[in-house]
This record gives structure tokens, C-alpha cells and sequence, in this order.
């Protein structure tokens, strides 16, 4: 299982090869960006299925890639 640190960096590189910034990615998945930055720095646990169903797919990836089942 991911820590939320191990989460964190994967969201970050994600996000990065898409070139898109925390508050686009926040926008597009509906949360704010300080939610989206805490996920990415490891300061919150996984956010529920929908969420992390939306970032996935906006990051190009499955929930599987990046959230523990």
C-alpha cells in the first residue's frame, strides 16, 4: 500500500508531464487547490472514490496508478 507521501509524488510527476498547475487541476476536478496541494504533499489521506476517480482522469491515469484499493 502507498503512503500518502509515495501518493503524493506520483500525483506530482503526473501533473507535471501534463503540464498543468495544482489550481488547474483542482479546477477541472472541482476542489480547491489547497485540497489538491495538500493531497500532493502527502498532508491528507486518499479523498473519497469520486475524487479520486476525477484526478486520475485528469492526470491521464487510473485510479489504480495512483490511489491503494
Amino acid at each position: 500500500m502507498k503512503s500518502p507521501k509515495q501518493i503524493g509524488k506520483t500525483l506530482k510527476k503526473a501533473r507535471k508531464e501534463i503540464g498543468l498547475t495544482q489550481v488547474q487541476i483542482a479546477e477541472k476536478v472541482g476542489i480547491s487547490s489547497n485540497y489538491y496541494s495538500m493531497l500532493e504533499t502527502g498532508k491528507r489521506e486518499n479523498p473519497g472514490s469520486k475524487i479520486m476517480t476525477k484526478i486520475a482522469k485528469v492526470l491521464k491515469l487510473s485510479p489504480e496508478d495512483v490511489f491503494p484499493i
